[in-house]
């Protein structure tokens, strides 16, 4: 009997646990391993964050998907990989043995001490849950001016912030809360210029003081401080002790078929990843590799060939501004404006809501009456 390990509940091992319940491979055991049964969409945190959605909203239940799948759902948080022995050690102490092993376990961020200041990282996505809550609550008994500074000047830096300013002055109507962004680059790079206009006058519009080509200084935080940290996205920190190839930045180094460059029948994808030349850190690029990795994961249990992974050269990027608008940018093009933004909100919700229901487990039916 084979042991197939899949490590982390991220969109690609959705779509594996999907594949795997239509068509399950004979002979091969199936281990999920997720700090979570519930698994959060990436694509519908700033909904989340804003108060659109509740938590449960936006997960997708990967304990029911693996129990659908015939696998086996292991709670607990990976502490270590050693790639020789083919084993994972958990936090808890367990160690699994694999025969095969697939790595789709995001990343991470790595924030300085912020002095007095309240912190908020971004990622992981799994650790986001309690923390909101337990600020909010927090945050419901003071009524003191709070400034909400995001570090960061990508998508998460510029959606979190909007959407958490739009929830903290909705929760407390006259107080005194301010924004600013903070990025050492560009706000939005590589988003198509119209597009980046229209962040920075959603933005301008919500009261944010925009701050580009400079570091954050955490001395400056003080008490009333709110950070969101959303800066490049960091690999967890025992990835490089793990024997898998990995980038100067820690990354799982992979090749055109997503296995290990060093460690055949090892798979990694998502952030935990680096493709070569390196994709950026966004779930659509896992989302696209799920059905690439269940293809690969099912060949490598049965002795097939592998496919290639091609990376898409553009997506369409829809960024919610907690306002129900969006702003919708593909390759050098946008659609944005009062009208057209709330057109492209109820586009994008409608894509979110699709992509989870694909992963929806079914409520069980109700027992027969006697």
């Amino acid at each position: 009997m084979k042991q197939l390990l899949l490590l982390g509940a991220g969109h690609a091992h959705a779509e594996v646990l999907r594949q795997w319940a239509l068509a399950p491979v004979p002979g091969v055991q199936l281990q999920l391993v997720s700090p979570s049964a519930l698994a959060p969409y990436s694509g519908m945190v700033p909904g989340w964050l804003a108060g659109h959605y509740r938590f449960e909203d936006i997960c997708i239940d990967f304990a029911g998907l693996a129990a659908r799948a015939g696998a086996e759902f292991v709670p607990g948080d990976v502490a270590g990989i050693s790639a020789d022995a083919r084993q994972v050690q958990l936090a808890s102490g367990q160690r699994l043995a694999y025969d095969l092993l697939s790595l789709n376990l995001g990343s991470t961020l790595l924030p300085p001490v912020a002095g007095p200041a309240t912190l908020l990282a971004l990622r992981p996505l799994g650790r986001l849950h309690a923390a909101w809550e337990a600020l909010l609550q927090q945050q419901a008994d003071d009524t003191g001016p709070l400034r909400v500074t995001a570090v960061g000047g990508g998508a998460a830096g510029f959606e979190s912030l909007l959407a958490v300013l739009a929830r903290l002055r909705a929760l407390q109507p006259g107080r005194q809360v301010s924004g600013r962004l903070v990025t050492r680059g560009a706000l939005l790079p590589g988003l198509a210029p119209a597009a980046v206009r229209a962040a920075q006058a959603a933005l301008q519009a919500a009261g944010v003081a925009l701050h580009t080509g400079t570091g954050f200084d955490t001395a400056s935080a003080g008490p009333g401080d709110l950070l969101l940290w959303a800066t490049g996205a960091q690999a967890h920190a025992w990835q490089r002790d793990s024997g898998l190839a990995t980038s100067a930045e820690g990354f799982f180094c992979v090749d055109a078929q997503l296995q290990s460059t060093r460690h055949p029948g090892v798979f990694a994808v998502g952030d935990c990843a680096q493709w070569s030349p390196p994709l950026p850190k966004a779930g659509v690029y896992a989302v696209r590799m799920g059905p690439v990795l269940a293809a690969n994961l099912r060949a490598a249990c049965t002795g097939g060939p592998l496919v290639r992974y091609t990376p898409q050269h553009r997506f369409l990027a829809l960024l919610a501004t907690a306002d129900g608008r969006a702003i919708a940018a593909r390759g050098g093009w946008s659609l944005h404006g009062p009208r057209i933004g709330r057109w492209a909100w109820r586009w994008k919700d409608r894509i979110d809501r699709r992509f989870l229901a694909r992963y929806a487990v079914p409520a069980p039916a109700a027992s027969a009456g006697r």
